[in-house]
């Protein structure tokens, strides 16, 4: 059996000296292209790379509103960490928070105008970005790899884990 086989790769072997090196300069250039992005981010639209999903989300949700359970479920935060930014954004004008209608034990969180307004002038200097530091460094095999790469990880992390 060589090392590729699936047996090999299902089982909880330590990874190789090459696949470290691999996982490595995936992990490395993540993050710089993420840190890139926020950087740019905060100089163009001045919003953080926090603030970005909570208003794309918010933004395209129904009435530009959303239970904050819902809107933390769907950006992949934990709820204290929405609520803890959510205040820094309430402060700043970008969203306001309301208690729901239909549950008093809930809130709702609600795009502002201003929110609205700085998330429109942001979303065409952040795509430019992506496409300038993403999409064209690659070719288009190298992109559609990437999209396997990603869909791939995802669907492992979304597994049902065994015992």
């Amino acid at each position: 059996m060589t090392e590729d086989t699936p047996r090999r790769r299902a089982g909880r072997q330590l990874p190789t000296a090459e696949e470290l090196r691999i996982w490595r300069g995936f992990v490395e250039t993540t993050e710089a292209l993420r840190s890139e992005l926020a950087a740019r981010l905060q100089k163009e639209a001045s919003l953080s790379a926090s603030d970005y999903p909570v208003l794309l989300a918010l933004s395209e949700a129904p009435l530009r509103r959303m239970r904050s359970s819902d809107l933390a479920a769907g950006i992949g935060w934990e709820r204290s960490r929405l609520s803890h930014h959510l205040r820094r954004m309430e402060q700043r004008g970008l969203i306001r928070r309301e208690e729901c209608a239909t549950d008093s034990r809930g809130a709702e969180v609600v795009l502002t105008p201003d929110g609205a307004t700085a998330f429109r002038g942001a979303t065409v200097p952040h795509l430019r970005a992506i496409r300038e530091l993403f999409v064209d460094a690659l070719t288009p095999e190298q992109l559609a790899a990437a999209g396997g790469i990603a869909a791939a990880l995802r669907a492992r992390l979304d597994a049902p884990r065994g015992g």
